[in-house]
């Protein structure tokens, strides 16, 4: 496993040098407007949400992996066996607001999301601030194991803030406030309505890549799921940002890594992956 961590990492930062800046935004200094460059380079901080957002008419491609536990060992050939994936694409209506659609494995999960700006950070706004909204539809559920299941039944829901700072060139963090409610749940491991708080950041080490790291909070007291913790690395290269992935949930979806993560860290229980963007 441990070779080939290192045969990503290498081929990645390969890829990096020989290939053109495709985020330069991140490292421009601040033009005459006096508005700050985005605080992040991915559109995700490792799997959760970050403020940056899609350019007006730009189309991203998004590709997320995450491979089972590692702790399984060779049973499962640390976790290569079993993997989730998530497919999306994402459209810039506006500089300050874009949609998605995407579909994981894992749960059969659609989910239809809205990304908008609410503040930018400039010499008198202090922050970013964005709002992000998602309708997921799990579509892994059937009437066998359900004899009443309805549509509705199928539908869950997140709100969240995203409030971001870029502190200095190498220094982003942010704080995302969360809300989730879930139409159909088993009220012995989780509750119906679920509060959160994460906090995020990256530390850029060199001109293209940065050690990013992200923790949640669920202040729901039921709930049989661990807190979601993440750490990764963005490698920008021409054409798209790659993100390796290390966390507690195998879930890619939103609403599924926030309140199913469960794993844990202490016991080795992390699942690694991989984010990939293409931008059109």
């Amino acid at each position: 496993m441990t070779k080939t961590l290192l045969f990503l990492s290498v081929l990645s930062s390969g890829l990096v040098f020989s290939q053109e800046d495709l985020l330069k935004d991140i490292d421009t200094i601040k033009t005459n407007t006096e508005i700050s460059p985005p605080a992040f380079k991915g559109l995700q901080i490792v799997t959760a949400q970050s403020t940056k957002l899609t350019a007006k008419n730009e189309w991203y491609i998004v590709v997320a992996h995450r491979f089972g536990d590692i702790s399984t060992g060779f049973k499962n050939f640390f976790g290569l066996d079993e993997a989730s994936t998530k497919l999306g694409v994402i459209y810039g209506l506006t500089d300050g607001l874009s949609l998605s659609l995407s579909r994981e494995t894992n749960m059969k999960t659609f989910e239809l999301a809205a990304k908008y700006r609410v503040l930018k950070q400039n010499d008198d706004i202090p922050v970013d601030l964005v709002g992000y909204n998602v309708l997921a539809i799990n579509t892994d559920l059937d009437k066998d194991n359900y004899p009443g299941l309805k549509f509705s039944d199928r539908l869950s829901y997140l709100t969240q803030a995203l409030i971001s700072r870029r502190f200095n060139d190498n220094l982003s963090l942010q704080l995302t406030p969360s809300f989730i409610h879930k139409n159909l749940y088993d009220q012995h491991i989780e509750d119906k309505n679920q509060f959160l708080t994460g906090l995020g950041g990256r530390y850029k080490i060199s001109k293209r890549i940065s050690i990013n790291a992200e923790y949640f909070v669920n202040f729901d007291n039921h709930s049989y799921y661990k807190n979601p913790l993440s750490v990764g690395m963005d490698i920008e290269t021409g054409g798209h940002v790659f993100q390796l992935v290390f966390s507690n949930s195998q879930l890619n979806s939103d609403i599924g890594y926030l309140s199913n993560a469960a794993g844990k860290w202490a016991k080795g229980q992390i699942f690694f992956g991989f984010n990939l963007y293409r931008v059109f």
